[in-house]
């Protein structure tokens, strides 16, 4: 049951795409028609990838505000009283940037099993109005064997995971603290920030490298939005989040 969902709500549609977008690319470079179909799904996500790394960029913002309230002394009533009515006054809501990924991940997973899979449009798999592409040209731009393992391709997708990892906004458990000793909530954090942003990289490009070039390209695309989205995002939070000093006239 599960499987049939998966196949008719969001595996056929991407592959159907990817056939036709093939079709029509003038000597049928699959390479170019990942990157037009990742682009594609990337766009009609932004609106809930904008929002949950608009909402990690609060949460950054709003670190000191969150750090002052737990050295406050006050009680954990209080504490929790302040920082609802902190998260109230801006807007945002810790949960919500969770709740936007989940709501992705089926989607990013569909789109990275069609080039998992093979670029295969023989399967039976097709709509009835999308044609078998004529000509299936796995040549990337002529220089690059999308079907099989890049090196090449591989680095670079390991880059721009790095450079993804590097333009994310920080938690709240990961950004300085003036405690001597942080919390474990503190150190898992920044922990897991320095994972994503050193080794993460090299198991995107080992993963890359092992299975195809296709992958690497679809994850190459996919960072380098994600990276310009957190770029849009980050300048645009300091002017809309400012401290209450220079809110003033």
């Amino acid at each position: 049951m599960l499987s049939n969902i998966w196949d008719v709500v969001l595996y056929k549609p991407l592959l159907n795409a990817l056939a036709f977008l093939v079709s029509v690319i003038p000597g049928g470079d699959v390479g170019v028609a990942v990157i037009i179909l990742t682009i594609l799904v990337k766009v009609a996500l932004f609106p809930l990838s904008h929002k949950s790394i608009k909402s990690q960029a609060v949460m950054s913002m709003l670190a000191p505000e969150l750090e002052k309230i737990k050295k406050g002394g006050t009680s954990k009533e209080e504490q929790a009283r302040l920082t609802f009515e902190l998260y109230k006054k801006h807007k945002t809501n810790p949960f919500s940037g969770c709740l936007l990924v989940l709501i992705q991940i089926p989607i990013i997973f569909a789109l990275y099993y069609v080039f998992f899979k093979g670029i295969n449009f023989e399967s039976g798999l097709l709509y009835s109005f999308i044609h078998i592409p004529t000509k299936i040209n796995m040549i990337f731009l002529g220089i690059l064997d999308i079907s099989k393992k890049s090196i090449i391709l591989a680095i670079l997708a390991g880059v721009s995971q790095y450079l993804q990892a590097y333009f994310m906004p920080q938690s709240p458990g990961t950004t300085s603290t003036t405690s001597a000793t942080p919390s474990f909530g503190e150190s898992f954090g920044k922990s897991m920030h320095m994972q994503m942003k050193y080794v993460f990289p090299f198991i995107v490009a080992f993963i890359a490298y092992t299975i195809s070039g296709a992958i690497a390209l679809y994850w190459i695309t996919s960072n380098i939005f994600a990276v310009g989205q957190q770029i849009y995002v980050n300048k645009k939070k300091n002017l809309e989040i400012l401290p209450p000093s220079k809110n003033k006239v």
